[in-house]
């Protein structure tokens, strides 16, 4: 049972934009392990659809239909990629180039199952970024997806050289402590050990844009989560100490 109703961002007859928080499932897993955003819509609507999903550790705007006839249209509105998808994502180190493009084909990992990898046999992939703001050992970028590949910014991030952080698979899964941004950092006597800033894949789904099918536009953002919030600002805080 999910305790706190995630934030509706927008909804009309048609389609429902809400704003996921970390750690949830947007749709449930093969064995029901826990329940997921859709679980909640299905409690409180009776009838859903899914459009797309996200990542379990991904928070920010995801879609979801309330009938037939809207669910078809937005599923060939993300096929065709007629809807613009933007990131936050929060990576490691400083990127010499503040904005690009990464057109890097991605594949499943021949070994590791469900690990995606660039390869040139893989399905063609394309990301723009742009750096919003540089932390010196950390940088907050936005990204824009032009295809829909598995674990794309992920990947795409990791091909760079600038990982996000905390990813386990694609980075070094580390969480991001307090104690390795502020210098004269102590550990309060109440405290039995560090509790980290961030603990989970630092990335957000911040916005979409789209039309409906009757023509009218649409631009949806989710505000920046509060984990990656704070860390931002103990990154601000602490940037020349």
């Amino acid at each position: 049972m999910i305790k706190t109703a995630p934030e509706v961002i927008f909804e009309n007859d048609h389609f429902i934009a809400i704003n996921k928080p970390a750690g949830m499932l947007s749709i449930p897993d093969r064995i029901q392990s826990e329940p997921s955003l859709k679980d909640f819509l299905i409690q409180k609507y009776g009838c859903i659809f899914t459009i797309h999903r996200l990542d379990k550790e991904t928070s920010g705007i995801i879609l979801f239909a309330k009938d037939e006839e809207t669910h078809k249209y937005f599923s060939k509105q993300f096929e065709e990629r007629s809807v613009e998808k933007f990131y936050m994502g929060l990576v490691h180190g400083s990127l010499p180039n503040k904005t690009g493009t990464v057109d890097a084909p991605i594949m499943e990992h021949p070994i590791f199952k469900g690990q995606m990898v660039v390869n040139k046999n893989g399905k063609t992939s394309i990301t723009d970024y742009e750096v919003v703001e540089d932390l010196s050992k950390y940088s907050l970028v936005k990204f824009q997806l032009h295809t829909g590949r598995t674990h794309q910014i992920r990947v795409h991030a990791k091909n760079m050289g600038h990982p996000l952080v905390c990813d386990p698979l694609y980075g070094d899964g580390k969480p991001v402590l307090l104690s390795s941004i502020k210098k004269k950092f102590k550990l309060s006597k109440h405290d039995d050990g560090e509790r980290p800033l961030l603990n989970r894949v630092g990335l957000h789904s911040y916005q979409l844009k789209f039309k409906d099918a009757e023509g009218n536009e649409f631009d949806l953002t989710a505000a920046l989560p509060k984990d990656i919030r704070a860390l931002l600002q103990q990154l601000k805080k602490n940037l020349y100490n």
